[in-house]
């Protein structure tokens, strides 16, 4: 398997949790745009982080499982990750914590 092919896995589990969490919690733009933002700043600072592990030649990955398009350095497939962190675990918190009379009871 790709890198990219099991970058998309983890991705659609991580909006199928999120979209169900906002279904189930009813989640709001806040907790949506809350989300989006976080999503946007673990991006941002994996590619640079990634990109200077990279230089460092902390790491390599295997061209021939890449799609070959990078951000800096940093292998778009990379990517991935921090969306599906920034997806999943907001989503399994709204859905691990009960509702307000839950936790009143």
């Amino acid at each position: 398997m790709t890198y990219a092919g099991l970058a998309l896995v983890a991705v659609v589990v991580a909006v199928v949790v999120a979209l169900v969490a906002a279904g189930v919690r009813r989640l709001d733009a806040r907790w949506w745009a809350a989300t989006a933002l976080t999503a946007v700043v673990l991006v941002a600072l994996t590619v640079v982080f990634d990109s200077l592990m990279i230089a460092a030649d902390l790491f390599r990955y295997d061209d021939g499982a890449l799609l070959g398009v990078r951000l800096w350095l940093t292998p778009v497939e990379d990517l991935a990750w921090p969306v599906v962190a920034a997806l999943l675990l907001p989503a399994l918190w709204a859905l691990a914590r009960g509702t307000e009379r839950e936790v009143d009871a």
